[in-house]
């Protein structure tokens, strides 16, 4: 059985001073974080879903590589938010979108959509600094340059924390490594889009939101996934299908050892939301989406938070 408790997290060294916080899972709200030594302070790189795991998180930090001053949220999710508010004085950066999406939904926990949560004592806060395209943050003698590809991709606020000189990207959800893409609060086609940003970049180490540390090979099977949903709904539009049903009778193919499937019909229903037209991160029915995620499972979804 996999150890999914905080305890089981592992620090991992990605460049001298750069370190790697990958929780075991990554499934929902089991996130992977960064830190970046400063000397004698640090620059966190996003914070987890549960009281308990960022206090684990941030102890870790500490231990590693001094007290956190700064923290970047790579995007509004709760799993990579909720602990902000026990970074204490540091400063919070993100993209200003995604301080608007944090303040307009508060702290959100899922009740029956995900079972199994463990949230323990959440504050909400947003982050005090926000940027549109681009900003850079040094820790130390380290540049952290954040990049916002300009439009919705996994949400319409996705951060890339990109280290040039040691070629590091922590690349929040715009990556998944063994987990669905999940693009229901973004854009199908705009992640693809993003995806070619990551490419641009060339990284020799990419530390996804979701699972182990990988390389651009991992950007591919993303793009190939989200290729797939956009293949998909074409074929169940045109035949006049809901997401619920087209989902039900998709076989994933080259994609079925992913974990998360039921993110197929919340994928269908912004997939099919650009095919009428939508732009790229135009609100949609996400209740409709999420209750049909639900009826795909089966269930509602065991989380391990």
């Amino acid at each position: 059985m996999i150890d999914r408790s905080p305890g089981a997290a592992k620090v991992e060294r990605l460049a001298d001073g750069v370190f790697g916080y990958v929780q075991p899972d990554g499934s929902w709200f089991i996130n992977n974080c960064g830190f970046v030594s400063a000397g004698d302070h640090t620059v966190l790189i996003d914070t987890c879903a549960t009281e308990r795991r960022t206090r684990a998180l941030l102890a870790a930090a500490e231990a590693t590589a001094g007290p956190v001053t700064t923290l970047v949220n790579t995007h509004h999710h709760s799993d990579h938010t909720n602990g902000n508010y026990l970074v204490g004085g540091a400063t919070i950066i993100g993209q200003r979108k995604t301080r608007d999406a944090m303040l307009a939904a508060g702290i959100e926990t899922y009740d029956g959509v995900l079972v199994g949560n463990d949230w323990g004592h959440l504050e909400l806060r947003a982050p005090d600094v926000v940027f549109d395209d681009r900003l850079t943050v040094h820790a130390g003698d380290t540049a952290i340059e954040l990049v916002h590809s300009g439009h919705a991709a996994h949400t319409t606020n996705d951060v890339l924390a990109w280290l040039p000189e040691q070629r590091v990207l922590f690349a929040g959800d715009l990556v998944f490594n063994g987990g669905s893409p999940f693009a229901l609060m973004g854009s199908v086609a705009g992640w693809r889009a993003a995806l070619d940003v990551i490419r641009e970049l060339e990284p020799a180490l990419i530390l996804p939101g979701h699972g182990g540390p990988c390389g651009l090979e991992t950007v591919d099977v993303v793009d190939a996934y989200l290729k797939f949903v956009q293949e998909t709904a074409e074929r169940g539009k045109a035949a006049g299908l809901s997401p619920l049903h087209l989902a039900k009778e998709t076989d994933l193919g080259a994609f079925s050892d992913l974990s998360e499937q039921e993110r197929l019909a919340g994928n269908l229903h912004r997939a099919y939301a650009e095919l009428d037209g939508a732009e790229w991160g135009a609100p949609i029915d996400l209740v409709a989406a999420i209750t049909d995620m639900v009826a795909y499972n089966g269930a509602p979804i065991r989380c391990f938070s």
